[in-house]
């Protein structure tokens, strides 16, 4: 049985009807929720990718292979849909910090983390089904921990556990509060999906955007 369309998207109608489907490759409530902004119906798909980084993989690198496999997964399923996959990585310097699973494992990250300059690659890839034309880009945001305390690490936690976060702090929620700085061009990239460079690759793929 195929996949129903998002919660609160519209169902196609009218003269919008001949306009490609939209897929979202990704289960991530974060994701759905960002790209619920565009006000487009659209269906998500669990891609199921191996996503071990490859031997001597930048974390850049590893966020673009890995948003573009989740596209590409998702689109054999839905061959004539424009789908999208986004993938996000945390590193400081050469180490690369993913989702922590266990409260064990984000503590440990943000002790790793406090005091630090934390680089987040958010990767995004939309493949379009129609023609197999493929774009990619990558969204840095610069984020700097506040020196943290363990009472605060453990605090954090127990209020907001983000074990499904790259980094282990949700920017949107409480985790704001370990921070004492961040940039970058595109405010939703660390969320989880870029919406700017998202944006930009409908437009191209003939999506009409305000």
């Amino acid at each position: 049985m195929p996949p129903s369309p998002s919660a609160g998207a519209r169902p196609p109608s009218g003269p919008d009807s001949s306009r490609p489907g939209i897929v979202l490759a990704s289960t991530s409530a974060y994701r759905r929720q960002l790209l619920e902004r565009f006000g487009l119906p659209f269906e998500t798909l669990s891609p199921h990718i191996d996503e071990t980084p490859l031997p001597g993989e930048t974390p850049a690198r590893l966020a673009e292979r890995l948003a573009l496999a989740k596209a590409r997964a998702a689109a054999r399923q839905r061959p004539e849909a424009l789908v999208i996959g986004s993938d996000q990585t945390a590193a400081l310097g050469a180490e690369i910090f993913g989702k922590p699973g266990t409260i064990a494992n984000a503590a440990a990250q943000l002790r790793r983390m406090s005091g630090n300059e934390v680089l987040f690659h958010t990767a995004v890839a939309l493949v379009d089904g129609r023609d197999g034309r493929e774009q990619v880009d990558n969204v840095l945001t610069r984020v700097r921990f506040r020196r943290l305390t363990e009472a605060e690490i453990h605090r954090y936690l127990e209020r907001e556990p983000a074990l499904d976060c790259a980094g282990s702090a949700k920017c949107e929620g409480l985790g704001i509060a370990l921070l004492d700085a961040l940039s970058g061009d595109d405010p939703s990239a660390l969320i989880g999906l870029p919406l700017i460079a998202l944006a930009r690759m409908l437009r191209a793929a003939g999506v009409e955007l305000p």
